[in-house]
């Protein structure tokens, strides 16, 4: 019979499905290979057509590695905490939990329609009970560790209250707070408890701090920087304020070296690890204190302090600022210093006479998010506290400013402005008419004078005639002769804040006691999350968590933040090798075996979020030997995306500028003044508007009238993202319930570069059907009925097929699934001209293209007489280059030079033994017409000329 694709590929979801046919083995004594997709977020809105893209290659892969004879771990989850669903919530009263499983469920339905190959007996939720007990035994184990730099690890904080116990401080290099304190032995065991404990705070890799965050008081909690644009929060588009708060806070900067370096051990896109290197920002130079005038050392000089140990946090005391610089050498340039509007110094500096506008400017200030911040070169704005801090190499007053370019979490929250050597301190200090003081000899202040690459310095005391080496050793010098400042490595990468006041978040295992936090007991794990009558914080302020009734801890109040969506997501790539474990995140036996991700597929929007946690939280469970890799993902592809394709309909303009109810077709157009409207693509094909449908689609379109070109309305086209607004948005249930899912699947992969986006059109799926009904026409008579030949293969047909064969393999290996779609249709056409049928020949193309087409591959494999269902484990055929060595030539053959027909000729044959079969063909005697020729001319693998 024809192709059935509907009941074909009902037929086999449901038999993969029955018998857990890619059920990944936990053992075996195949080589492992783990394919794995960034798990999604189940919106409500279900799946688009873009979404399945990097599904699909992944499915591919990981099928093809199946017949290449690889135990493939190819699973799926959700990544199923997060705010739409808790908004939803606060809107319906709906426990997120439900509406949660209601679009997982959608989900489910939607992917196992295009069949993948998923392990689905391994699935996550992070939002389950069972996945997030686990991620709060993590982050017990952060809490209860520390960053030794001696050893360049994480150890247990077990060992540094031994330390402390036997040596006090002393010998202590580790990644902690600025502001720790000296201690010998004794004096350690004299400190309270509650003292103790503070102090420790100061070391562990997750800890509370005072944070400026991203506040949106309608929501009622704090935003990650991605989920602020402009100042609104993106989910809703409510102001955003910066604020401080109390926070969790995790130690990623502790790795930020080892982070770093691991970009160079890693298969991922160069962009990508170009994003994470600039988001860690390793810089090279020194840290500075300027002492504030009137609150240090007579001569000016901040005096003796204890040695800050790690490069990246804010630090000051109540008589220095400190700055960090990878410009030092330019230390008698800095005409004044700016600090970020949210410094702690800020209220202690600011005098009474500028108290009124640096309150205003702090105001202002809190209405822009960082990255807003951050982005906004141009814009000159600052207020001055009143307060002064002295250069310590000449004890010459400089003002203190604040502005909000400096960010307090960034560095030290403060920096040394150099007008005469960088181009925003220059437009600074010309904008508030301060002084500009020239340090290089070869001065151009419009391009920012670069001393490293010609001048030498001027006004700059003991540096005058130095050049730029020579000139910065000089000052690193002097500055540590007076304590005044150091060498220094810093990194622009922050502390990562985990914490947010949400409800449908992991419960964080703590709870308060005496104002001190203590991890809840490991037996109690997991901390549920508690019913509360709204989603929405306490009339006092607090999270959501706060309504729950009798949620407590024997000994104290639990933490009422929820961790980051981000939390979950850092480590569940574990979690599928061993997802029933009730003892443990996964057992060492699993994580022995399958190790790692060796392909990773997911959006490069993750680049320094998901992408940087995981690679850290992966780090630190390295440093504890739970896991044995210190990279998660070998390989990373950075699917694009499939773009929409938007049509458009015109509405014409009155004389007075009003819509009206008449709609010009778009060739048209140019000759009446019109105003698009985006339409809904599925009541367009190839271009044309069904304006039946446009009417019922709208009341105010009921009456529409159309000025048609050649009977018809052609709407316009634009390629926009693919969105509900723009009426774009494509349903893969749709395609696959109109064409099949092999040919959903297929098309895909047509449409480009598997890393380039590429906008969708659903008039080119066509030949992508027509291409698989042709396949299946190979295994069927005329009359449609199944029939293969059990014949020899001509060589046309061996050639044909190791073609495809050797194509296929090396396009799958590189990811370039397009160039094979087309050297499929390539090979059928080949095979249909052949009046191929041979079973031999058959059988293997139906192996080859399974991975692309997997359902209508299963029913021709069962058709062939093969078991059901074990496709999947079938070898892939081995290419024979043999079968495309050229033994034959298609020789012209020319009669006083014309060109008359082509004869196959062995390559092995000479002239002589050429010109004899040439003359023998009947054809050729015809066209000779019994005259003898005068003269044959062979020219070998070239040509046959014959002179009469």
């Amino acid at each position: 019979m024809d192709y059935q694709f509907k009941d074909i590929e009902q037929k086999w979801q449901q038999f993969w499905a029955a018998n857990g046919t890619f059920k990944a083995e936990d053992k075996s004594a195949k080589p492992k290979y783990y394919v794995l997709d960034m798990f999604p977020y189940p919106s409500g809105a279900g799946l688009h057509v873009g979404h399945p893209l990097g599904y699909i290659a992944s499915d591919i892969f990981a099928r093809y590695k199946r017949l290449k004879g690889f135990n493939v771990l190819h699973p799926m989850g959700y990544d199923s905490f997060g705010l739409p669903a808790e908004q939803y919530a606060i809107q319906t009263g709906q426990h997120p939990a439900i509406t949660t499983a209601d679009n997982i469920a959608t989900y489910r339905r939607q992917l196992d329609q295009l069949g993948f190959s998923f392990d689905w007996s391994r699935e996550v939720r992070t939002s389950s009970p069972d996945f997030y007990k686990w991620t709060q035994w993590i982050f017990m184990q952060l809490f209860n560790s520390w960053y030794n730099k001696d050893t360049d690890k994480a150890e247990s904080v077990a060992k540094l209250i031994a330390h402390f116990e036997q040596n006090g401080s002393t010998g202590i290099n580790a990644v902690c707070d600025e502001e720790i304190l000296s201690f010998t032995a004794d004096e350690w065991k004299a400190l309270s408890y509650r003292d103790q404990q503070n102090e420790l705070l100061k070391y562990r890799l997750t800890y509370l701090r005072e944070s400026t965050v991203n506040w949106c008081p309608a929501l009622g909690t704090v935003l990650a920087n991605d989920e602020v644009k402009d100042g609104f929060s993106e989910r809703g588009g409510y102001p955003v304020e910066q604020k401080k708060m109390m926070q969790w806070s995790m130690r990623i900067t502790a790795y930020a070296e080892r982070l770093l370096q691991g970009l160079d051990t890693i298969d991922w896109p160069e962009p990508l690890k170009e994003m994470q290197r600039n988001w860690i920002g390793k810089s090279t130079g020194a840290s500075v204190k300027f002492p504030i005038e009137g609150a240090g050392s007579e001569d000016g000089r901040p005096g003796s302090q204890n040695t800050p140990t790690t490069a990246n946090t804010q630090h000051t005391t109540h008589n220095y600022i400190e700055v960090f610089t990878t410009r030092v050498d330019t230390i008698f340039g800095v005409t004044f210093l700016v600090i970020a509007p949210e410094h702690e110094l800020v209220a202690s500096l600011t005098t009474p006479e500028q108290k009124a506008s640096i309150d205003a400017y702090i105001a202002q200030t809190k209405k822009k998010s960082e990255l807003d911040r951050m982005a906004d070169a141009k814009t000159v704005s600052g207020a001055f506290t009143g307060s002064y801090v002295l250069n310590p190499l000449n004890g010459e007053k400089i003002q203190i400013w604040i502005a909000d370019y400096v960010l307090a979490g960034y560095g030290t929250g403060a920096v040394m402005a150099v007008p005469s050597g960088d181009q925003r301190d220059y437009l600074f200090a010309k904008h508030f008419n301060l002084p500009i003081v020239p340090i290089i000899d070869i001065q151009n202040i419009e391009t920012e004078a670069d001393p490293t690459k010609e001048g030498t310095y001027i006004n700059s005391d003991f540096m005058n005639g130095l050049d730029y080496k020579a000139g910065t050793a000089a000052v690193i010098a002097k500055l540590e002769a007076i304590g005044a400042g150091k060498a220094k490595v810093n990194f622009r990468m922050r502390d990562a804040i985990f914490g947010r006041q949400r409800y449908w978040g992991e419960p964080v295992p703590v709870y308060f006691k005496d104002g001190l936090p203590h991890l809840i007991e490991e037996e109690h794990l997991p901390l549920l999350l508690p019913e509360v009558d709204k989603y929405l914080p306490t009339e006092s302020g607090e999270p959501p968590l706060g309504r729950a009734e009798g949620w407590k801890h024997s000994e104290g109040e639990y933490e009422l933040s929820t961790m980051p969506g981000w939390a979950g997501s850092s480590w569940y790539w574990y979690r599928y090798m061993d997802a029933r474990n009730d003892h443990e995140f996964a057992s060492k036996e699993a994580i022995a075996y399958w190790k790692d991700v060796d392909l990773y597929i997911g959006g490069s929007e993750h680049a320094t979020g998901h992408l940087l946690y995981s690679r850290f939280w992966n780090k630190f469970l390295k440093d504890l030997d739970l896991v044995v890799e210190e990279e998660p993902f070998k390989k990373l592809i950075n699917q694009g995306m499939i773009q929409g394709r938007s049509n458009f309909v015109y509405r014409l303009i009155d004389e007075m500028g009003r819509g009206t109810n008449t709609f010009v077709s778009h060739g048209l157009i140019k000759q009446y003044h019109t105003s698009p409207i985006h339409v809904d693509v599925n009541m367009v094909e190839n271009e044309v508007l069904n304006i039946n449908k446009f009417k019922e689609w709208r009341p105010e379109f009921a009456d529409a009238e159309f000025i048609l070109e050649n009977g018809k309305y052609i709407c316009g086209v634009e390629v926009e993202k693919m969105s509900k607004r723009y009426y774009n948005v494509v349903n893969p249930d749709d395609i696959a319930q109109r064409y099949g899912a092999d040919t959903l699947r297929m098309y895909e992969m047509f449409l480009g570069p598997l890393e380039q986006s590429k906008p969708w059109n659903t008039n080119g799926i066509e030949g992508v059907f027509k291409f698989l009904r042709k396949f299946w026409r190979l295994f069927h008579n005329d009359a449609w009925e199944f029939g293969v030949s059990n014949a020899q293969p001509s060589k046309a047909e061996l050639k044909s097929l190791h073609k495809i064969i050797r194509k296929v393999e090396e396009d799958i290996e590189r990811f370039s699934f397009n160039t094979s779609v087309s050297s499929f249709m390539i090979a059928v056409n080949e095979l249909t001209d052949l009046k191929s049928n041979n079973r031999a020949i058959l059988q293997d193309m139906v192996i080859i293209l399974s991975p692309y087409a997997p359902h209508i591959c299963e029913e021709l494999w069962t058709l062939l007489g093969n078991p059901a269902g074990t496709l999947s484990y079938a070898a892939f055929p081995k290419f024979n280059s043999a079968y495309l060595v050229e033994d034959e030539f298609a020789y012209p053959i020319s009669i006083n030079g014309k060109m008359k027909l082509n004869l196959n000729i062995s390559l092995s044959l000479e002239p002589k033994a050429i010109e004899e079969f040439v003359l023998a063909n009947a054809d050729v005697q015809k066209y000779l017409d019994g005259k003898t020729p005068k003269k044959v001319i062979v020219v070998k693998g070239r040509i046959v000329n014959m002179v009469v």
